[in-house]
């Protein structure tokens, strides 16, 4: 249950830099080029759900776009060496086990993690502190209802195994 817990933690934490890194490569003077399945940053899915869904304005947009656009340089390469670490640990379920190397890798993956929990945290705080206290209002209780469901589909029980 714990691995399920921290791959979804480490999935969620992809996720969210990813759209913090890919806001912060497309350009402000030209138009983003199209893209095909999921999309991230301001203009991505998510971050253009909770702007739309907490009615932020052009103002809030911009100042948001200038945040994540700052933290980019910082995100970036935190970003490459956790998918690093990931190739190099790769090669050990594919190929010859090595417990002590393996150990060394994911401690470093660990400390790696930490880093961009901080960072994401830190730039999280700053994108929340662009809000009114209203939005900041609205946007805890969405968050508080989406944890509950979470809980409630981590607590639910599987559908039974067809009988044969």
């Amino acid at each position: 249950m714990k691995s399920i817990r921290f791959r979804f933690l480490v999935a969620a934490l992809a996720v969210m830099l990813g759209a913090a890194i890919a806001k912060s490569q497309t350009a402000d003077t030209t138009p983003p080029p199209p893209r095909h399945g999921h999309e991230f940053g301001m203009e991505g899915r998510m971050m253009g759900f909770y702007a739309k869904y907490l009615d932020v304005t052009d103002a809030q947009r911009a100042q948001m776009k200038e945040v994540v656009h700052k933290e980019h340089a910082t995100m970036k390469p935190l970003m490459l060496q956790v998918r690093q670490l990931d190739q190099q640990l790769k090669q050990y379920e594919e190929g010859t086990y090595d417990e002590v190397k393996v150990q060394a890798l994911v401690a470093q993956q660990a400390q790696t993690l930490v880093q961009l929990k901080v960072q994401q945290t830190r730039i999280h705080n700053e994108l929340y502190q662009l809000l009114t206290p209203d939005q900041q209002t609205k946007l805890k209780e969405f968050e508080a209802n989406r944890a509950a469901r979470m809980q409630q589909h981590m607590h639910s029980q599987p559908a039974s195994a067809p009988q044969e």
